[in-house]
């Protein structure tokens, strides 16, 4: 067996897409089981190849089960505790990064700079296991009966400075709605009062609003078929990129280029304003770097990917 820890959330497993179908390549024999949370499943299927999955909702003691695997494969985090837990599995080898507070100097050094997806498919060719940064497909799920050809407004975020001003999805909503997009409001159980409010004051009626109302596959369903994305640096923004789903993306305070679309694909487009001297932040509503980013040039990037579409499909044609 080959053991994979990846135990965070949907961008962390999205990003991972490109190591674990090296991984599935370089092991085909071998079955492939992927320590991650349990609700991730509709994503794991999603993205083919893994056999197992091993509910992990985070790091601390494990009961993983026997035989001991033939590899560990860490692609959680640079250790020491990831390690740990690997280590306590008793495979007969650990890839990971080199930490020696782990007692573990057998990997490369890590970068702290570097791009998320880029890290994992570095960490295995250290070891000879090539990997595609550019394989971040997700297959397609089925359509259902969630609506189709909408436009995505994801306004929330488990991390509070990474959420673009609410009025400002509100205005953005109200402009594109009276432009003939069909918009909904996705997020979480927990992201559903702010969902509410930006379709209030947007004037969008209340089935418009899909926070807590979809589970994972549904969202992946949503996200799929939609006529464009627009949320911040989360986990809808890497669905968006898997399904090759139109997406602008605002970024701040971290760069795109840690956690970014490729650079490559037009179709997904980047606003990132971090480059300048900013004022700092005092933890209060959304960071410098997103306040920065109006509801104009958000809505001129909208434009600009739906364009890059359709100029792309009439050449296809």
């Amino acid at each position: 067996m080959i053991l994979v820890l990846r135990a965070l959330g949907v961008g962390d497993l999205a990003t991972a897409v490109p190591a674990l179908r090296a991984l599935r390549t370089a092991y085909p024999d071998r079955q492939l089981a992927l320590a991650t949370p349990a609700w991730l499943a509709p994503l794991v299927e999603l993205v083919g190849g893994v056999d197992q999955l091993l509910d992990t909702p985070g790091l601390g003691a494990a009961g993983w089960p026997a035989p001991a695997p033939r590899l560990a494969v860490n692609l959680h985090g640079r250790g020491p505790q990831s390690h740990r837990m690997l280590a306590a599995a008793e495979p007969g080898r650990l890839l990971a990064f080199a930490n020696p507070a782990a007692g573990f100097t057998d990997g490369p050094a890590w970068d702290e700079t570097e791009h998320e997806v880029d890290r994992w498919c570095r960490l295995l060719a250290w070891y000879g296991i090539p990997a595609d940064r550019a394989d971040l497909a997700l297959r397609r799920p089925p359509a259902t009966g969630l609506p189709a050809g909408v436009t995505v407004l994801h306004p929330g975020s488990k991390i509070a400075a990474k959420r673009w001003p609410a009025d400002r999805f509100a205005a953005l909503a109200d402009r594109l709605a009276a432009r003939g997009h069909r918009v909904v409001l996705t997020g979480s159980a927990d992201e559903r009062p702010l969902a509410t409010r930006v379709a209030a004051v947007a004037g969008l009626p209340a089935e418009a609003v899909l926070a807590g109302r979809t589970d994972l596959g549904e969202l992946a369903g949503v996200v799929a078929y939609a006529r464009v994305v627009v949320s911040g640096d989360t986990g809808v923004a890497h669905l968006a990129t898997g399904f090759g789903t139109p997406s602008v993306v605002l970024f701040g305070p971290v760069p795109p280029t840690r956690w970014g679309p490729p650079p490559e694909r037009p179709r997904h487009r980047v606003l990132w304003a971090g480059d300048g001297d900013w004022p700092s932040w005092d933890g209060v509503g959304s960071h410098p770097t997103l306040a920065a980013l109006g509801v104009d040039e958000v809505s001129a990037a909208v434009d600009e990917v739906e364009r890059v579409v359709r100029v792309s499909g009439a050449v296809a044609a």
